[in-house]
Formats: structure tokens, sequence, C-alpha cells
């Protein structure tokens, strides 16, 4: 049986780079949107990480022919009831255009909260369509409190102010050295749940 490709449906190269890591060792063409010519955005429109991820996933699945893999993932933080949630690649928008924009309105918003009223939590979702439709989904999360300023240099996103628990919050998401983060992180459990999906319905033996 010939390897199948697999399309992760994302224009985010940090994403790509980790899941390309991730998946490295199955039988599997792993492509991305651009690879593929695909430049439109699917919409996200839904309530929950899990609605953003199947939207997305059937939309590209649909459009392209291929076994999608999208996600939708985010961070959850207790002292803004949940914010940014849902919206955390658009947190702040239109103003915050970067990531740095959207972990430092984060931090202001946050600005006098003590160090054990911080808690938060990524939450990953990872759906995967088949070509006819089938739709599979798993999820991960990553718990931890928001630190008072910046560090580290790997990773995108929030990692930078994200202390770990299972790091003793000793270090942020973005101090951990990449093989050491793909284990512990959201995106790296959800990602690993996904891959056991894939070993048992498609990847040939």
């Amino acid at each position: 049986m010939m390897s199948q490709k697999l399309l992760i449906a994302t224009h985010n190269q940090g994403k790509v780079r980790e899941y390309r890591a991730l998946l490295s060792d199955l039988p599997l063409e792993v492509t991305y949107l651009d690879a593929e010519g695909i430049t439109f955005e699917a919409e996200e429109t839904g309530a929950t990480f899990a609605d953003n991820a199947v939207q997305k996933a059937r939309t590209y699945a649909a459009a392209t022919g291929l076994l999608t893999w999208a996600d939708d993932s985010g961070l959850d933080v207790d002292a803004l009831d949940g914010a940014p949630g849902v919206l955390s690649a658009r947190y702040g928008a239109p103003e915050a255009r970067t990531d740095q924009d959207r972990y430092r309105l984060l931090l202001a918003q946050l600005a006098g909260v003590p160090e054990d009223s911080r808690t938060a939590r990524f939450h990953c979702v990872v759906a995967l369509v088949s070509p006819d439709g089938q739709v599979h989904t798993v999820d991960g999360v990553c718990e931890g409190r928001i630190g008072l300023e910046p560090h580290g240099s790997h990773g995108f996103g929030y990692d930078p102010i994200f202390l770990v628990a299972e790091a003793g919050y000793a270090q942020t998401m973005a101090e951990l050295d990449p093989a050491h983060k793909n284990t512990v992180s959201h995106r790296g459990r959800a990602a690993q749940a996904a891959k056991r999906l894939l070993r048992e319905t498609v990847v040939p033996s």
C-alpha cells in the first residue's frame, strides 16, 4: 500500500515543524496548506475548540480530497474567566497583530494578580477528517500559570509567558527543549492521541 498524504490544515510554520517532528515515524507524506496552494482561510465560527477544529478539517478535506488534520487550540486563563479561549489567535485584534502583542496584552490585563491566582491551561483539539467525510476528534491539556514576564525563545504564541506545571512552574513553555515540549504540551498530547488513531485507522501495517 502506498503512503497516504496527510494535509496539516495550517499556514503556521511553527505548527508545521512541530507536527512533522511528531509524525516523522509514520509512513505518511505530511503536507500543509501553502504546499498545496491553498490560500483561503476556513471560517472559525465555533463556540469551542472542537467546533473550530472540525470546521477547518471538513473545509480543507472537501477542497483538496486529502485526509486532513486540523487543530484548534488556545489558552484559558482562570482570572480572566477563561479568556482568551477560542479567540487566542485573534486576541486584541485588530490592534494586537503579533504573538508578542497578544501576550503583552494578556500580561497587562493580569497586572496585580498574585502568582497563585494566575492559573491557566493550554487546550488543543485535533480533528481528523477523511475525504469521504468521516470525523474523529481527540484532545490534550497542559496545566500551568501565567508568569510575570516572558522567558525563552522556543515555540510561539503564548509559550513565553506560560509556566508549565509539570516543570514545577520553573520554566515557560518557550524554555523547554522542543523534544521535551512535545511530551507535555497540549498540542503534543493531542497529537499523540491523533497519531494512535491514525495507526489504527489509516496507516498500513
